[in-house]
């Protein structure tokens, strides 16, 4: 099957959720910037959110850029993902309204996650398609962030029962560490084309 659904359905997923969110935002209840005040915790919650489905949606179309079509097994896991990313816009309207209460503190963070996981997952379900040889295997090495993220969601799931703020503080690290630009997929798809163009130069 052509990769081309698959992306243009994820795509569309995570444009929705982003204006479930945001439609979420209410309008301050005056004219002056007090009252902004109010609304400040659910902006940040917003924020941080926003910022979460925008570097799933950046490496989700790095990671597809290696394949060339997808199988059962990886639509069902592109599901997978988009599943408990669906959730993000509930967990974060949650986290809000609470002012990062210990419950729904920790219910956000295990969402992100199970959506950790599931991004997981799918990156390797598309490495055993993909063979031996597989581009995205190569291009992921070790994965360190990969590894990492899943740690600290568990650490701040765990403090958000003493101590929330700290604990959204470790979700906003884990954003930041995605925030870096990753050529590691870029730098391996231009490795493949170099070697393609002088395969056929010396053809």
């Amino acid at each position: 099957m052509d990769k081309g659904r698959l992306e243009a359905f994820s795509d569309g997923v995570l444009a929705i959720l982003i204006t479930i969110m945001v439609l979420d935002l209410r309008t301050p209840a005056g004219p002056s910037l007090s009252a902004l005040r109010p609304l400040g915790v659910v902006f940040l919650s917003y924020l941080l959110s926003f910022a979460y489905l925008a570097i799933y949606w950046n490496n989700h179309h790095h990671m597809l850029q290696t394949c060339v079509e997808v199988d059962g097994a990886m639509l069902w896991a592109n599901m997978h993902l988009l599943f408990w990313l669906s959730l993000v816009p509930w967990a974060t309207s949650w986290l809000g309204a609470s002012r990062f209460a210990p419950v729904p503190t920790a219910v956000y963070g295990a969402v992100l996650l199970m959506a950790a996981i599931a991004y997981l997952l799918l990156q390797r379900t598309i490495i055993a398609a993909q063979g031996p040889h597989s581009l995205l295997k190569k291009a992921v090495g070790d994965d360190w962030k990969g590894k990492v993220s899943p740690l600290l969601y568990l650490a701040a799931i765990a403090l958000a029962f003493a101590a929330p703020r700290l604990s959204a503080a470790l979700y906003a690290l884990v954003a930041a560490l995605w925030l870096a630009p990753d050529p590691r997929i870029e730098n391996a798809l231009r490795e493949r084309r170099g070697q393609r163009a002088a395969a056929r130069r010396d053809a």
